[in-house]
């Protein structure tokens, strides 16, 4: 199937190919017409190295590489996901063949947390192209208008014109760039009792946006249970007014019922590109900078390697370099090459080239655990379990958890306990950990004015309440901290960029944080014992009966709560006095041509999931370089409507007006094919 599908999308976006010859720019390499590189070989310069090939870093390879005029170079530490494709492709496989815990997962773990009972917790993180965008659980939601304005307005001081792009106006037509959004099927529509709104939602990007192709009616109850203990249904959340119960939208291409991701929708269709390369297996070890001007480092390479016992190779950078590692990559590699806090690179034994004291600050994270109960119905894990025919349909195997909720304050604690937590929250300060810059800890009380102040008590969502279906015999209720006032940080203590950063969340040592989790966990066990809810559960398996007190549950969630796997704020988007580390361009401070694109750069937490921001901050900072480097203005482009579809094909595609169109436009571009040259032809490998 794979020869047959290269063909096609090789003719399906000729047109976009640069005009150059293939072998102006580069050497002959092994390389496939996506751009990845497979035998190591590589040109010795590019004009943009991008450090990451995960969700934010594919986005930029793709877009950047639109115009031939620049070379761009991906280097991904990890592997290619070619041997697991099928594991990736199937949604519920992320419940079902999880890759936490394997090769394809860094595996970080935290300090021992001192308020959960000195435990060190888990940091599953994507190492694949594609990142964590490749094995996340799919979750398709986007931040609050409020949240989004928050932002704009911390950066706002520093350059206010180009923190406008970070407002929502604009950040929404970059998340809508992104999206090709399907309206689920009649079906699910009804059994689910789904609601959205398609001018919400944009309809010519890469990354398909959909519902899954099978689903419960525990879907419907959820949200009749939630109305009747106050929260109200949300008719599309995807507006900028994210309070409310609905069924989510996923990751999903429903066209084949397969995962969407950065790579399948980015990077697989595209036609081959002799100015894009993207190379796996290749951690960088260091940004190497010409450090004459210790105030305006310039970067000239990029190291890398295999493995910590691999030979060091290095690439130069005739533009920029582009950090696109996640809230963990990005500032570990800024730390490795000599930029972040003094005391921290001098500890590690890291010359220090340029003192950043922000990179690795105002770290924030959500915080969840759950109310698990027995299941009266066969649940999507029991099915799973059971086997045969449902359980291997793709309809079914497209199902993913999308019954979700986010609850104010006054929904947990009732009017007058909601204002007096309020009120203490905004008498407060954030709690910051101990030696913090003065710098930075004036970004934590900015940070934490700005939410306790305009997003704390409001209608947004302080709490998220999500249905899990998919554990045979088990229903879980979650429920996950959004606004976390607990701030942590990442360091190094070691030169080694294979070594492990250091990762303290500094979890729950704001009393709020824990009142907050505490009062959400009562919410889950009272839904679960709400009509018409109810009907489908059983016995309580956890925490159960023993717990009732606010004491039993204090002591309870200690020991039972973990990560929701939405770490930001590591690079933080703030001025330089507020401890941040890129402004409103991006750019970090104290460099020339180094940028970061990817969720470390939120300054704040958000009541959402983080892929669809992340994919609108990855949007939005291709506009800005490509219009820095093309000298044009840089607002975000209007929602594209001639965008390459997502490619994903693990499973049979259904028939729609979608696949006879593309196959229309590829017969008509058969016409085209014979017109390559022989030269063309014989530089492209197909796997």
């Amino acid at each position: 199937m794979w020869p047959v599908e290269v063909a096609f999308l090789t003719i399906l976006g000729l047109s976009s190919f640069g005009s150059c010859s293939p072998h102006e720019r580069y050497p002959i390499r092994t390389l496939s017409p996506r751009g990845i590189v497979y035998d190591g070989n590589i040109a010795d310069s590019y004009d943009f190295v991008i450090v990451g090939g995960g969700q934010a870093g594919l986005v930029l390879a793709a877009r950047l590489s639109e115009d031939s005029n620049h070379t761009v170079l991906v280097l991904e530490a990890g592997d290619t996901g070619d041997a697991i494709r099928n594991d990736i492709d199937v949604p519920a496989f992320a419940y079902y063949k999880s890759k936490m815990g394997s090769s394809y997962d860094y595996g970080f773990q935290t300090v021992p947390q001192a308020n959960l009972g000195g435990r060190a917790i888990s940091w599953p993180r994507g190492k694949i192209l594609g990142g964590s965008s490749a094995v996340n659980g799919m979750y398709a939601t986007r931040p609050s208008q409020i949240e989004v304005d928050a932002w704009s307005t911390l950066v706002a001081s520093d350059d206010s014109d180009a923190a406008k792009a970070w407002g929502w106006t604009s950040f929404l037509s970059a998340m809508k760039k992104s999206e090709h959004f399907t309206p689920p099927g009649s079906d699910v529509r009804n059994l689910a009792d789904i609601h959205y709104q398609p001018s919400n939602h944009g309809t010519g990007g890469p990354l398909h946006i959909s519902y899954p192709g099978y689903t419960f009616s525990q879907y419907r109850d959820w949200l009749v249970t939630l109305n009747n203990v106050g929260v109200p249904d949300s008719e599309d959340a995807a507006g900028g007014s994210t309070e409310g119960a609905y069924a989510t939208t996923s990751f999903i291409n429903p066209t084949n019922w397969t995962r969407s991701y950065s790579k399948s929708a980015y990077i697989d269709p595209l036609p081959p590109r002799d100015n894009l390369a993207i190379l796996a297996n290749a951690t960088v070890t260091r940004i190497i900078f010409d450090s004459s001007n210790s105030n305006n480092l310039t970067a000239t390479g990029v190291e890398f390697a295999s493995n910590r016992d691999a030979t060091k190779r290095t690439v130069k950078v005739s533009k920029e370099v582009i950090l696109a590692g996640g809230a963990v990559g990005s500032p570990h590699v800024l730390l490795v090459s000599g930029v972040g806090p003094k005391d921290t690179l001098e500890a590690a034994g890291v010359p220090v080239l340029h003192e950043l004291n922000g990179v690795g600050q105002h770290m924030a994270d959500h915080l969840s655990s759950g109310v698990t109960y027995a299941a009266n119905f066969d649940n999507a894990g029991a099915i799973w379990a059971k086997g045969g025919d449902v359980a291997n349909s793709p309809a079914f195997l497209s199902f993913v958890n999308s019954a979700i909720a986010y609850v104010n304050l006054t929904t947990l604690l009732g009017d007058d306990g909601a204002k007096a937590l309020q009120d203490e929250v905004r008498q407060g300060s954030p709690s910051s950990l101990a030696g913090s810059d003065s710098d930075v800890l004036a970004g934590d009380k900015a940070i934490y004015s700005a939410v306790s102040g305009t997003i704390f008590g409001s209608h947004i969502g302080s709490a998220e309440m999500l249905l899990s279906l998919n554990t045979p015999g088990n229903v879980a209720i979650q429920a996950g901290l959004q606004h976390p006032f607990s701030v942590g940080r990442l360091s190094i203590n070691t030169s080694n960029a294979f070594d492990s950063p250091i990762i303290d969340p500094n979890y729950l040592s704001h009393a709020s944080d824990r009142t907050i989790l505490r009062e959400a966990l009562k919410l889950a066990r009272k839904l679960g014992q709400t009509e018409p809810l109810a009907s489908s559960l059983g016995d309580e398996i956890t925490p159960g009966p023993s717990v009732n007190t606010d004491a039993e549950w204090d002591a309870w969630l200690s020991t039972h709560v973990g990560t929701e796997f939405h770490p930001s704020s590591t690079c933080a988007m703030l001025p330089r006095n507020l401890g941040g580390v890129v402004n409103a361009k991006l750019q970090v401070y104290g460099t020339a041509n180094v940028r970061v694109a990817d969720s470390s750069i939120f300054p704040l937490s958000f009541a959402a999931h983080l892929g669809v921001p992340t994919y609108g901050v990855a949007e939005q900072a291709a506009d800005i370089i490509r219009g820095f480097y093309n000298g044009v203005a840089s607002p975000v482009s209007p929602p594209s409507s001639t965008s390459a579809s997502d490619s994903s094909s693990s499973q049979t595609p259904s028939t729609t007006n979608q696949n006879n169109a593309a196959s229309t436009h590829a017969i008509n571009s058969w016409l085209n094919w014979t017109l390559l040259s022989a030269t063309f032809l014989t530089s492209v490998l197909v796997l």
